[in-house]
């Protein structure tokens, strides 16, 4: 199957003043899935056949990335925070599950901050809530740092690389989510991460510990990919999740 390139799934929606590129599988309960950085909707190949069972997945290509070009010359979470509520309104649904892998966990956690009814429950893996080195592995802050003292000088000429760029600052500059707003998230949400992450394990554990309804896991023996490098059981998990019944933590 040709995820992110399969025109019998696939929609374009205007909002906003960009054309977001989305596919649809499955019927049910709708789950929205939201990609990493510089990826696209095709990250979610192990992860749409499980859930098109049992829920209506809509797997998003965010601005600026895959099939949804973005002529802006910034981007940010609260940007895609908010493309996310309006692409739930434009599909007239009031509120979906929501899956995020790197910077779409950031943006699940932000479209839960922002616009609480939209978000039933929310799972993010490998997410990080400001950029620098005590939330991001050291060798991952200084690889980056260095990406941008080659790239700052540059003017970039061809389209390509200039959306590379703004992709790359979106990480580079972003996001600044101060733990105590993460008491305003309602919604249930299941924090992941592996142990090998290029997120430190205590910044996970402070998003964890910062949420009112939650649940955490540390897949062990696991990079930053935990929903390719485990995915069945990662399935499963989040599955698991969806279905539980609330409240499963005490409230601090």
């Amino acid at each position: 199957m040709p995820y992110g390139h399969n025109p019998a799934a696939g929609k374009f929606a205007a909002v906003r003043g960009v054309k977001l590129y989305y596919e649809t599988y499955g019927a049910g309960a709708p789950l929205l899935l939201l990609h990493g950085n510089g990826g696209s909707s095709q990250d979610f190949a192990q992860t749409i056949p499980y859930f098109a069972k049992k829920y209506r997945v809509i797997a998003l290509d965010s601005r600026a990335h895959g099939q949804s070009a973005d002529a802006g010359d910034s981007l940010s979470f609260e940007l895609l925070a908010d493309d996310c509520a309006a692409l739930l309104t434009h599909l007239r649904l009031d509120s979906a599950y929501v899956l995020g892998w790197s910077d779409g966990g950031i943006t699940a956690l932000l479209l839960a901050q922002r616009h609480p009814g939209k978000v039933k429950r929310l799972a993010a893996t490998g997410a990080n809530l400001w950029p620098d080195s005590t939330a991001l592995m050291p060798e991952l802050w200084q690889q980056m740092k260095r990406g941008y003292q080659e790239g700052r000088t540059q003017h970039f000429t061809d389209a390509k690389r200039r959306n590379d760029w703004k992709v790359f600052l979106l990480d580079w500059r972003h996001p600044h989510v101060p733990l105590p707003t993460l008491a305003g998230i309602k919604a249930p949400a299941f924090i992941i991460a592996g142990d090998r992450d290029v997120i430190r394990p205590e910044h996970t554990v402070a998003i964890y510990q910062n949420l009112p309804r939650a649940w955490l896991w540390i897949v062990p023996n696991s990079g930053h990919a935990t929903l390719h490098e485990h995915a069945d059981e990662f399935n499963r998990k989040v599955e698991e999740f969806f279905r539980a019944k609330f409240p499963a933590k005490a409230s601090h």
